[in-house]
């Protein structure tokens, strides 16, 4: 087989916010925090603006505004869920700028977000990054730390 066809493509994914990215088993959620759902990472917000983390076409923007389902021109489907426990906020002091079967690019803002009203109302701020479609990856490399949106934080080597 030829040496271009057996390399394995790899999606890089950046900071989908500015603030510090955290090892996904640090995230004060037992589903998150084990995987359950999928891997990837988390980050800890210092303001409230969310932008795209990759290109892609918008699969599901929740009706609570909580969470956004992304999947990427290789097939990669993403969750970002805003905060944990802010299903219960039932879109309280979020602001959607995208729709489901949207594409969007690399820093597109999607939603803007209230991480006070978020403080005072759900568990954390915390917001996880995952891939939902694991059996579509081979590995998955994080790199933690303060973040811009500009870095590139998560690289998924698929199968």
């Amino acid at each position: 087989m030829l040496s271009f066809l057996m390399k394995k493509k790899v999606v890089e994914f950046k900071a989908p916010v500015i603030g510090t990215a955290i090892d996904i088993t640090q995230v004060p959620d037992e589903v998150f925090a084990q995987k359950i759902v999928g891997d990837g990472l988390a980050f800890e917000p210092a303001d409230g603006v969310l932008y795209s983390p990759v290109d892609g076409e918008v699969i599901q923007v929740f009706p609570t505004k909580h969470a956004i389902g992304i999947r990427t021109p290789e097939g990669l489907e993403v969750l970002i869920h805003i905060g944990i426990d802010t299903v219960n906020m039932k879109g309280e002091g979020f602001e959607s700028f995208i729709a489901a079967n949207q594409t969007i690019h690399v820093g597109d803002k999607m939603m803007t977000f209230d991480r006070d009203l978020i403080r005072k109302k759900a568990k954390s701020t915390m917001i996880p990054l995952l891939i939902t479609n694991m059996d579509r990856v081979r590995s998955i490399a994080c790199e933690y730390g303060k973040v811009e949106t500009s870095n590139a934080v998560m690289r998924v080597r698929m199968k």
